[in-house]
């Protein structure tokens, strides 16, 4: 069954979804919860004279990466979330400019805290004895996750403008579009893979298009197990012939089928969506009951603090179990792992809340949005983004010159003058309040 055959496109009919789908909100949540997992359990980590090497836990498991290796969803859901966001801005008469002037300072401005206390931080660590080995590979991790705002930023800006056109050829096209840069990346020419960071990414998005018009009320039931059937076994099918690997995350040494994506990441996508949608409607039911509905009110508004901070627990955490007590990671499913995991992710899990309670509050951006100097203010938080995502906050100049950037690109989306600019909102509520869906 394939994603391409779908009923026809109702170009120019908005759909009148409801304010808050909490499917959404839970694939939102669960998929950045699972990714914060997956990012701790999967260091192996050794230090010795002064220099620290890592290892992944996954590599051995790696049909576990099917599951895990949930960004897929997370670009669908998103995908959904600005359609409803971008279709009930449209119908308030707001311009394409101020709506993405506001999407992107909700997605730019949580990096200003992270940049403010990791720039002077190597120097402090090494100033007070920490070795500069180590404090290296910290300080570029930390960047390496700025690598889905790229990429999401990338999508925001595309959502006018895609929602204007049939999905049932942009997706397609798109599609194929990922199948021929593969097939360039594995003819020698690796570098044309990152194209796939617009054709993967950008696809599945489109997908979160469909949803949000209501036309993947179709798959459920049967369907969606088929589709759940179909994607998986096209994953087994390219993996068996190659040259795609089995791990749906990067490993040391080895083709990577995220970092660039491969067209294998669609069919991954394809049996994941297939199984999010057979449990669909469990996790409405789920998503109702009281306590569910408060913790995703409670999360979904600070699900980007999660995951910005989320390495920065883990750094805490493994510094001082490395460098302060010279505890080791232990062999890989031995007991010793098993009985320490549990203890491990909740350390990393106290430090993680405490950081989430200190700079969640800074999620919000202050102020109001403009559309004045949108295209150079985009084009300079996109530009930021990407130069940190590739150096980190290592010691250097590129970082402090891309945080002045980003600076001044947020500056330039958060003129005052929202009014004239022809937004409804000028105070900045309604899209750009809590992060659910249609609003995140």
């Amino acid at each position: 069954m394939s994603l391409t055959m779908l009923p026809p496109s109702r170009v120019g009919v908005p759909a009148t979804p409801a304010p808050r789908d909490r499917f959404v909100d839970i694939l939102r949540v669960f998929g950045m919860v699972l990714v914060v997992v997956q990012h701790w359990t999967m260091p192996v980590l050794v230090y010795a004279d002064g220099r620290l090497t890592t290892g992944n836990a996954l590599a051995g498991v790696p049909l576990i990466t099917w599951i895990s290796q949930v960004m897929p969803l997370v670009f669908f859901a998103g995908g959904a979330a600005n359609a409803i966001s971008w279709r009930s801005a449209a119908r308030k008469g707001q311009a394409p400019g101020l709506w993405l002037a506001r999407r992107l300072r909700r997605l730019a401005w949580p990096v200003l805290p992270l940049a403010f206390v990791w720039l002077p931080l190597p120097y402090v660590l090494t100033a007070l004895g920490a070795p500069a080995q180590p404090v290296a590979v910290a300080a570029r991790t930390v960047g390496q996750l700025l690598w889905f705002l790229a990429v999401y930023l990338l999508a925001v800006v595309a959502t006018p403008y895609l929602t204007r056109l049939p999905t049932g050829r942009v997706l397609p096209a798109l599609a194929a579009g990922a199948v021929v840069v593969d097939v360039v990346r594995f003819s020698g020419l690796e570098q044309a893979g990152y194209l796939n960071v617009l054709f993967v990414w950008l696809a599945v998005h489109q997908v979160g298009f469909l949803y949000a018009e209501g036309r993947l009320e179709w798959l459920a039931g049967r369907r969606a197990l088929a589709l759940a059937v179909a994607g998986f076994g096209m994953v087994t099918g390219l993996v068996a012939v190659g040259p795609y690997p089995a791990s749906m995350i990067g490993m040391p040494g080895a083709v990577s089928n995220m970092a660039p994506p491969s067209a294998c990441m669609l069919a991954l996508f394809a049996g994941q969506l297939g199984l999010a949608m057979l449990l669909r409607p469990a996790l409405d039911r789920f998503g109702r009951r009281p306590w569910t509905d408060t913790l995703l009110t409670v999360l979904a508004p600070r699900m980007m603090t999660l995951y910005l901070w989320h390495m920065t627990a883990l750094i805490t955490v493994a510094g001082i179990a490395l460098l302060g007590f010279g505890v080791e990671s232990p062999e890989v499913g031995s007991l010793s792992w098993w009985t320490r995991m549990p203890l491990w992710l909740a350390a990393l899990t106290v430090v993680l809340l405490a950081l989430v309670g200190l700079f969640g509050r800074m999620e919000e951006p202050p102020g109001t949005a403009s559309a004045r100097m949108v295209v150079v203010g985009t084009l300079m938080v996109g530009a930021a983004l990407t130069a940190l995502m590739i150096t980190g906050f290592a010691v250097g100049v590129v970082p402090p010159l891309a945080t002045c950037v980003l600076i001044a690109g947020l500056l330039l989306l958060s003129r005052t003058g929202a009014r004239r600019s022809g937004g409804p909102d000028p105070h900045g509520r309604g899209v750009t309040g809590p992060a659910r869906a249609g609003q995140a």
